[in-house]
């Protein structure tokens, strides 16, 4: 049986970020994904890059140079809008702010070409981990070949299969889903759409409802329409049939200014249900010897706060730098990681939360325009 002696299950920013900085201070882990490629499925649209979190963990895993080379420029003006279109707040980008915006697939790619050839291993689905004794693990995988390891890391997601040696703790839905659409080329092909969304970010935001967007490196805009509703709200719906699936979003903003009902109208397709889950905020385990998580697998929380991939990237570097300042003490490294791990992430979870009530208010979104004043 193959052993690893550090195995990292996920390629994610967070899963990549601790393979740079154990890599750099040439210490080798395998890294394991379940995508055939690294160029299996998109990566999703923009994010933005705090500077006391994801550019932190760039710079501990000396990239922070070649990331601002990927910033896009103006990503982060911000337009708050009411159902009316109405602008109630607006901020230019005026290129001093310490979130710019980046691409995510350039971001993922930057990590990856950092890594030496072969670190990640493709096409390697896990579908379970055992603990054998000392720290150790065996992990199967869904070709039915298996592997152990001294040190394993749940980089893997909302759905982690590495989590149950750790947490019974699973994701519960949080009450919002997200219809995704994208409008490509938008300047030329939807121009009254990019004059709403602006050269940055929109929240168009009502009670219950609203319409997020962001304009994306390629010129395109990516749209979520965002709905508080059951989460079985879309079961029935053949969402492979745009017309049907438009009609059934649209549905609920028939009293919306046009402008932004177009944002979904006008989509060339597909629209993507998307239900958000979470993790209990404070979701925290006792120390299990030789395993952790980092990312999402550790303390998924709803999008509202844009700390998901920050947090997922600190964590990799944090957990990385802690292995690399106690060689050969293993278990005092990951106890380290852990401890500043749960405070902060606690406090993100219910950052993201508090935004989530405020974004689809019954007065929205005057609680927003209120956070982006205080913010100021």
């Amino acid at each position: 049986m193959t052993h690893h002696p550090i195995a990292l299950v996920g390629a994610g920013l967070g899963g990549l970020t601790l393979a740079r900085v154990l890599s750099a201070h040439g210490v080798e882990a395998a890294v394991l994904d379940l995508d055939a490629s690294p160029t299996a499925r998109a990566q999703g649209g923009m994010l933005d890059i705090h500077e006391d979190s994801g550019q932190a963990a760039l710079r501990a895993a000396g990239l922070h140079e070649e990331f601002r080379a990927l910033v896009l420029p103006g990503g982060e003006a911000v337009r708050v809008l009411d159902r009316d279109a109405v602008v109630r707040h607006a901020e230019a980008d005026d290129g001093a702010g310490g979130r710019p915006e980046v691409d995510r697939g350039a971001l993922r790619d930057l990590l990856l070409g950092s890594l030496p050839e072969g670190t990640v291993r493709w096409g390697a689905k896990v579908t379970g981990a055992r603990a054998l004794g000392g720290g150790r693990h065996e992990v199967s995988l869904a070709d039915g070949t298996a592997f152990t390891t001294d040190l394993l890391v749940g980089a893997d997601g909302a759905w982690s299969r590495i989590r149950p040696l750790l947490s019974a703790a699973r994701p519960a839905y949080t009450g919002v889903s997200f219809v995704e659409a994208d409008l490509p080329d938008a300047d030329a092909r939807h121009p009254a759409s990019a004059e709403v969304v602006g050269g940055g970010l929109l929240f168009a935001l009502g009670p219950g409802r609203g319409f997020l967007a962001h304009r994306e490196a390629d010129g395109g805009l990516h749209v979520y329409a965002a709905l508080r509703v059951a989460e079985d709200w879309a079961d029935g719906v053949d969402f492979t049939d745009l017309d049907t699936a438009k009609a059934y979003v649209l549905h609920h903003f028939t009293d919306w200014d046009e402008s932004l009902r177009a944002l979904v109208a006008d989509a060339p397709g597909p629209l993507i249900p998307r239900p958000i889950h979470a993790l209990p905020v404070g979701h925290r385990w006792e120390r299990v010897p030789g395993v952790t998580l980092l990312g999402d697998a550790a303390h998924l929380m709803s999008p509202f706060a844009g700390e998901g991939a920050n947090l997922a990237m600190l964590d990799g570097a944090e957990l990385g730098r802690a292995l690399v300042e106690r060689p050969g003490e293993r278990e005092a490294a990951l106890a380290a990681y852990e401890e500043r791990l749960f405070p902060r992430s606690t406090a993100a979870a219910a950052e993201s939360a508090a935004n989530s009530t405020a974004l689809f208010a019954e007065d929205a979104p005057g609680p927003v325009v209120d956070l982006f004043a205080a913010h100021a």
